[in-house]
């Protein structure tokens, strides 16, 4: 199941865009520019319900995100975040580097889609190109405290309905601290995955 989870690296893309919108002042403008590195970086289509942002306090909070899967798969959401609320580190963050004292991360949904030619959108995003310039702005020096929440997660086979599966993970503020790589951040969801399913 550790390929199935490979699809998290899109929300390292998600923290560096709201580094990136750091760079903005007022709320509207910082969404938009988040919106459109996230679109960049995935070529999937996306939506921010709200999007606050501190400057003063480095805190940003995102809520009712959702990440639509491209026309190959559908164009059906790919991933609904209920919540995303960081806290940086404003020294690091002077440094161009991203520490992160608190992530909380609330996923509604997660779907898995796999197309008629057989791909799934998680091979497809593993495959893409790394992160441009833009958002390489920021230098990634790991997350102090981390909350992860997890409801449901779907199994979309647009060939053979008869495939389709839903699991209700059910998983609520599962905390882990001091993951210092982006693939200790995926070793995080590797474990919420095994202790929901036993694989």
């Amino acid at each position: 199941m550790m390929r199935l989870l490979k699809w998290l690296f899109i929300l390292v893309l998600i923290v560096a865009a709201l580094a990136a919108g750091l760079l903005f002042s007022k709320d509207a403008i910082a969404k938009a520019a988040v919106e459109q590195q996230i679109r960049a970086q995935t070529g999937m289509d996306v939506k921010i319900g709200k999007f606050s942002l501190s400057v003063m306090s480095p805190i940003a909070t995102i809520e009712n995100l959702t990440l639509y899967n491209t026309a190959d798969f559908g164009g059906t959401p790919f991933l609904n975040i209920r919540e995303l609320h960081i806290q940086f580190d404003r020294e690091a963050l002077a440094h161009r580097e991203l520490k992160l004292k608190l992530l909380k991360l609330n996923i509604a949904e997660l779907s898995v889609v796999r197309n008629d030619l057989g791909q799934t959108n998680i091979a497809m995003l593993a495959a893409a190109p790394k992160l441009t310039n833009s958002t390489e702005m920021v230098d990634f020096k790991g997350i102090e405290v981390a909350n992860f929440s997890v409801t449901k997660a779907f199994y979309l086979d647009l060939k053979n309905q008869k495939n389709n599966r839903q699991l209700n993970l059910n998983v609520q503020n599962l905390v882990f601290r001091d993951l210092k790589t982006s693939g200790e951040f995926y070793e995080a969801f590797v474990q919420i995955w095994e202790r929901r399913t036993g694989k």
